[in-house]
Order: structure tokens, then C-alpha cells, then sequence
């Protein structure tokens, strides 16, 4: 099967290598930036192409080569690129944390007799699957809380935080109202709101706030009260907090000595170079999933954890394994025939049907992606 990889930072590059090991698919890496393609010259069985992938014709010609392609672009190029994918008429798994709803492209998808698995990262995307696999095993569902995030593993002041996928998208959870559930209807809070503090093994304590993380979660999985959370070290929300009421990751020209700037512009160059991950920094991904509810008049809860670590051997950011094996692992269920459905799926539809969940997970374990699961 020849599949292409639509952006090579952090993430698409290991989607590309994890792809090409064994031999399982003839591989095209695609991105902008010469710089992110060099780190797979040499990679067996990758291809790659230096190309600007906002240019839509282009795009579509490249990728309709191809029998799938797995779409890792910031989330602001993410719906016109999965746009272009379907109109190439090729199947698609996309990471992208687009703002826009893909789910809205799935006419056009069933048309096209395209397969396009979205959000299908750590958190929406195992996540979702996790919650499904949950509420499957419910009656009634009562509580989903997702907790999740990516952290730097020797944080360093003032941030504690170092960005391990696209800043943007960053600033995005920082800036974008977030949609909950409250006592079954969605309600919609301050993005860095409701703030509480948790304890995880291994790590310690973490503050965690309402992010908008749930997406299809909203209307695909009934449930009393469900929230998504972002992780960090304790005291980020409030800096970012102050930073966004002070206006700085504001999307409208200002002018400043006579010159039009945005002022999201400004704080990205500022903020980005301490942001950015140093050869050797290491990083943890964390999610931890709850649901609770009833079955046959008994209460139950289930409680899923992941906490990925740096790959010292191989030196992969615990951030474009857990995300890139994801991708990948529904890659493979796609090619395999174990995920058949036409049109835009959110990332819970996998956990949904037993088989392909069993299968997913025995993809992420072999990868070192290991979800522990327990009940109560």
C-alpha cells in the first residue's frame, strides 16, 4: 500500500518512519520545510517531496498517487487539507486539531468512497476511543472526564512547559471557549477555567483546566456530565491566563509606531524559542480517562491511564510516539480491512466495535503505547 504523510514536524515524521518499518508501505513525506524532510533522507522506503501544501491542485494531484494518507498539518490548514484528501479520493487519518468540524466533509467522503478516521491523535482521538470502549459497557452513562497533556520531564521556570506539537495549536487551547456537559445539556466555559489539581503516580501533582477537547464526544456519547481537561505543571494556567486578558494572543491588527501587528504574532516569536524542545529535553504524554455510570442497577467506573515517556534509545519525543503510533495503528486497521466505514469517523467509533478496539490496542502495546485499564 502506498501511503503519504502530509507534514513532517515532531509527529509526521515518526508517522512516516513507524509506516516504512518492515516494509509495510511504500512511504511519501510531504512538507515545506527542506529542513524537517532531511531527517528522512535516508529512512528505507521513504520518499520525500518538498512541497507547499496550501497550494490545493498540487496537493491533490500528489496525494491521489497514493491509497492513504495520514494528515499532520497545524490544525489551521487542517480542513482544507483533508478537503483536498477527499476530493483525491483517497483514504485519510487525520491528527490535525482543526477549529473547523470535519465531521461536516462526511457527505463528501461517503461520495467519494473515502475511509477519513479525524482527531485522531492522544487527546481527541485514544481518548475518544477509551471513553467508547467504556460507555459501551454502561447502561447509562454518568461521568466522562478526560485529563491530558504533554509535558516537558525537567520543567524549567517560568513556563515549566516546553510545546511538543505545533505552538499555535497551543495558544488554540489557551483561546478557544470550551464545550462541556452539565447535568446533560452542553454548556460552553472560559477556556483555563475551572482549575483543579491532581495526583499521578510517577509524576506528582498537575493542574488541570477546562480545555475543548470533547468535540464529537458532544453528541456521539450520551452522558450526565463529561469535560476535557489539559494538563500542566501547577501555576501555567495563570501566566497564559494573564497573557490572553492582556490581549496578547489576540487575532485583530493593532497598530503599534505606525505599524499594523497582531499581537499573536508578537507573543508566538516570543514565547516560541523558549517554547521549543532542545536536543536531549525530554517529555511525558499523560491522559487519564474516567467513566462512570450504571449497568444492570450496579454502578460501575473505569479508569484508563497512559503515561508515555522520551525514547532515550531512539530519541522520539514521547509526544509523536503516543500521537504518531495512534495514526499509524488506524493506518494499519485501515489497510487491514478492520476499519471499513465510509465517510468522516470521529476517533470513538473505533472503540465502539470490540474487534477493532482488541486490535488497536494490541498495535499500541506492541509500540510501547500501553493503556492500563481498571475497575471499580
Amino acid at each position: 500500500m502506498k501511503a503519504i504523510v502530509l507534514g513532517c514536524g515532531l509527529v509526521g515524521n515518526e508517522i512516516a518512519r513507524d509506516l516504512a518499518r518492515g516494509n509495510d508501505f511504500a512511504v511519501t513525506a510531504v512538507d515545506i520545510n527542506a529542513g524537517a524532510l532531511s531527517a528522512l533522507g535516508d529512512v528505507p522506503g521513504i520518499t520525500t517531496i518538498e512541497a507547499n501544501l496550501a497550494e490545493r491542485d498540487n496537493l491533490i494531484q500528489l496525494v491521489k498517487e497514493h491509497d492513504i494518507a495520514a494528515v499532520a498539518v497545524p490544525g489551521f490548514m487542517g480542513y482544507q487539507t483533508l478537503e483536498a484528501v477527499i476530493e483525491a479520493g483517497t483514504h485519510a487519518v487525520d491528527i490535525s486539531f482543526t477549529p473547523e468540524d470535519t465531521l461536516e466533509l462526511h457527505d463528501r467522503a461517503l461520495k467519494a468512497g473515502v475511509i477519513a478516521v479525524v482527531d485522531c491523535g492522544v487527546a481527541p482521538g485514544l481518548s475518544h476511543v477509551l471513553v467508547a470502549d467504556a460507555s459501551s459497557q454502561l447502561d447509562t452513562v454518568e461521568l466522562v472526564a478526560i485529563y491530558a497533556g504533554g509535558l516537558p520531564a525537567n520543567p524549567e521556570p517560568p513556563w515549566n512547559y516546553k510545546a511538543v506539537f505545533s505552538p499555535l495549536d497551543v495558544i488554540e487551547e489557551y483561546t478557544r471557549p470550551a464545550r462541556i456537559v452539565q447535568e446533560g445539556e452542553i454548556v460552553t466555559v472560559d477556556a483555563l477555567s475551572e482549575v483543579e489539581f491532581i495526583q499521578l503516580p510517577g509524576i506528582g501533582t498537575l493542574e488541570a483546566f477546562a480545555s475543548d477537547g470533547l468535540r464529537s464526544l458532544l453528541t456521539t456519547i450520551k452522558a450526565d456530565r463529561m469535560f476535557e481537561k489539559t494538563l500542566r505543571y501547577p501555576g501555567h494556567a495563570e501566566k497564559m491566563r494573564s497573557l490572553r486578558e492582556a490581549g496578547m494572543f489576540g487575532k485583530d491588527a493593532i497598530e503599534v509606531g505606525g505599524v499594523a501587528v497582531r499581537p499573536i504574532e508578537v507573543i508566538s516569536k516570543l514565547l516560541f524559542p523558549s517554547w521549543k524542545l532542545r536536543e536531549g529535553d525530554e517529555d511525558i504524554t499523560v491522559l487519564r480517562v474516567i467513566v462512570e455510570g450504571m449497568k444492570n442497577g450496579q454502578k460501575l467506573s473505569y479508569t484508563y491511564d497512559l503515561a508515555d515517556h522520551y525514547d532515550r534509545e531512539h530519541q522520539i519525543t514521547s509526544m509523536a510516539r503516543s500521537t504518531g503510533y495512534m495514526a499509524t495503528s488506524v493506518v494499519r486497521l485501515i489497510r487491514d480491512g478492520a476499519f471499513t466505514r465510509k465517510g468522516i469517523s470521529p476517533p470513538e467509533s473505533l472503540g465502539m466495535e470490540e474487534s477493532c478496539y482488541r486490535t488497536l490496542m494490541q498495535l499500541l502495546d506492541a509500540r510501547g503505547v500501553v493503556v492500563k485499564q481498571r475497575a471499580g
